[in-house]
C-alpha cells in the first residue's frame, strides 16, 4: 500500500488475516465511524472476504436513541466468546422497538462488530483491527434521511449529537489501527 492512499477491502482482509486472535480464539474486528459512514456495507464486504460474521451494536440497543448497550453486548457476545464458549444474543428489533429472536455466535474465526462504538476503550485490548469509516457530516445525514425518512431529522441531529460527544470523549478515531472513506469520491471538505 503506497502512502496517503486507503487499503483496498482486499488489504484490510489481509491483514485481518494475519493478525493475531485477541478474543480467546477469535479475530475481533471493530468497524466504527458514526452513522451513515458506510460502516455496514464495509463490514458485509470485508466478512465475505475473510468468511466472518457481522454483528452490529444496533442490535444491542435500548430503543432510546442512545449509543447501543455495551452491558448487555459484554455479557451476551464479549465474555462467552473470550472464554471460548458460544455467544447468544437476543436482537432489537428497531421496528417492534423491543427484543426480537436470539442469535448464536461460535467462537474463532473473525467476528466483525459493526456500529457507532464498536471500537471503544472497553474493547480495544481484545481487537485485532480496528477500522474507522470517515465520511462527511453532511453525507451521513443526507444517507441516513433518505433512508429513515425526512421526518426523522430530529432523531437524526439528537443521534449525532450523542455520538459526537461520545466519540469526543473517547478519542475512538485516534486509537484505530485504519481510517477508511465511506464517501471516496468527496473530499473531507465536503
Amino acid at each position: 500500500m503506497s502512502p496517503g492512499r486507503s487499503p483496498t477491502r482486499e488489504e484490510v482482509a489481509g491483514r485481518v488475516t494475519i493478525s493475531s486472535p485477541r478474543l480467546g480464539s477469535t479475530r475481533l474486528v471493530a468497524v466504527d465511524g458514526p452513522g451513515g459512514a458506510g460502516k455496514s456495507t464495509f463490514a458485509a464486504s470485508l466478512a465475505a472476504l475473510c468468511h466472518g460474521q457481522v454483528v452490529h451494536t444496533d442490535d444491542f440497543a435500548d430503543g432510546n436513541n442512545e449509543l447501543p448497550g455495551w452491558a448487555r453486548l459484554e455479557e451476551q457476545l464479549l465474555e462467552p466468546i473470550g472464554q471460548g464458549r458460544t455467544g447468544r444474543y437476543q436482537r432489537y428489533d428497531w421496528d417492534e422497538r423491543s427484543l426480537a429472536e436470539w442469535h448464536d455466535v461460535a467462537p474463532g474465526g473473525v467476528l466483525i462488530l459493526e456500529g457507532v462504538s464498536s471500537a471503544r476503550a472497553a474493547v480495544r485490548d481484545r481487537l485485532s483491527l480496528a477500522v474507522w469509516i470517515d465520511t462527511p457530516r453532511a453525507v451521513r445525514l443526507a444517507r441516513g434521511l433518505e433512508r429513515d425518512g425526512a421526518h426523522t431529522l430530529p432523531l437524526w441531529e439528537q443521534w449525532m449529537a450523542a455520538e459526537d460527544a461520545h466519540f469526543a470523549a473517547e478519542h475512538t478515531r485516534d486509537h484505530v489501527d485504519l481510517i477508511i472513506p465511506g464517501a471516496p469520491n468527496l473530499s473531507a471538505d465536503e
